[in-house]
């Protein structure tokens, strides 16, 4: 095995991060039976079983429409931080509570029959070819899988077997999940129940999603100039215009971004804007006691030579940096992870 496995780091806060959350879902589950009643029609009447199994998977959705809420908000206003720290958690009670739901479903609508429920479901409708009658629990099925596969390698154990660009990978698909679980909505309780409600919630949590996430990638771009010289160093700007204790993004074309460091008031370090931990935006972050801290999980490196500090073995690329007539450049070819280049001097 190329990884150790170490059991989960309880501490406060996500001990207080995970109470919030279980009491969010129970007060939610308790209000949606609540108010059910009223809302929904009363003909064809709904059972107590239809209701139950409806507040589980209203949840579900609600919670991956918030996941996914959570970076561009992290990206917008730093007090976002805090629910991002620990986000892994939300994934993994949202599939739990989506689990719960599929249960419910199963075991009332094909727990009675002569066959295996899971066949029924496969079998039972057998309207694959057609768009409008396609039986809508197998996209339900397909996100409960992928949200499935992100709960089961949540652990930083995954994370440093399958390798960060891997690893994000897998968890990138929570979008292909969404987009599932928009499908398995639209054709499901859409085309059998009339009223307003469903399709309010649907536009309202995809709205919501892709405006914020189109908002977070905007703020992101900034800085992402960058027009080579003819010796192909990249420009980053006046020296001035990096803030003590931040960084400046820039983008060589076709490459990686480079976050261009201030540090100790008069020194310029740059370094991979990519996370060793789960490529985070480095770049986004911050010194705290010297160190660039990673604004997603609190990950910190060294600004000269990209280590994480002791007992941490953690790495990233760093950059090269000259000044030139007032303006500082950085040679857009990484050195290998852990290299140490010293800081570019600058006057305050």
């Amino acid at each position: 095995m190329s990884a150790g496995f170490r059991a989960v780091q309880w501490n406060r806060h996500k001990l207080v991060y995970d109470a919030v959350l279980i009491t969010g879902i129970v007060l939610y589950l308790a209000a949606f039976l609540i108010v059910a009643f009223r809302i929904f029609p009363a003909d064809p009447p709904v059972t107590w079983e239809i209701q139950r199994l409806r507040a589980f998977g209203s949840c579900a959705f609600i919670m991956v429409t918030l996941i996914l809420c959570i970076g561009p908000l992290a990206r917008l206003d730093r007090r976002f931080l805090p629910v991002l720290y620990n986000r892994r958690h939300f994934g993994v009670l949202t599939f739990c509570v989506a689990l719960i739901h599929a249960y419910l479903s199963i075991s009332w609508y094909h727990g009675v029959g002569k066959i295996d429920p899971l066949l029924s479901v496969l079998v039972s409708n057998p309207n694959y070819l057609s768009f409008i009658d396609f039986p809508f629990e197998i996209p339900g099925l397909m996100a409960l899988l992928v949200l499935f596969l992100m709960a089961a390698t949540s652990h930083d154990f995954w994370l440093a077997f399958l390798t960060p660009p891997v690893w994000k990978a897998i968890h990138m698909s929570v979008y292909a999940a969404y987009a599932l679980l928009v499908f398995h909505v639209a054709l499901g309780v859409m085309q059998t129940d009339r009223s307003v409600y469903v399709p309010i919630l649907l536009d309202t949590a995809l709205l919501t999603v892709a405006g914020l996430q189109w908002t977070g990638a905007r703020r992101e771009r900034p800085g992402d100039d960058g027009g080579l010289l003819q010796d192909g160093w990249l420009p980053v700007g006046a020296p001035q215009e990096i803030v003590d204790g931040r960084a400046r993004i820039v983008t060589p074309p076709g490459g990686e971004r480079i976050a261009v460091y201030r540090h100790g008031g008069v020194k310029l370090s740059a370094v991979a804007n990519v996370c060793a931990h789960q490529n985070g935006p480095l770049g986004e972050g911050r010194i705290i006691d010297g160190l660039i801290t990673c604004p997603w999980h609190g990950f910190q490196f060294r600004p000269e030579d990209g280590c994480a500090p002791p007992p941490f073995t953690d790495k990233i690329p760093t950059y090269r940096l000259r000044l030139d007539d007032g303006t500082v450049f950085v040679d857009p070819r990484p050195l290998p992870p852990g290299t140490a280049v010293p800081p570019l001097l600058v006057e305050v």
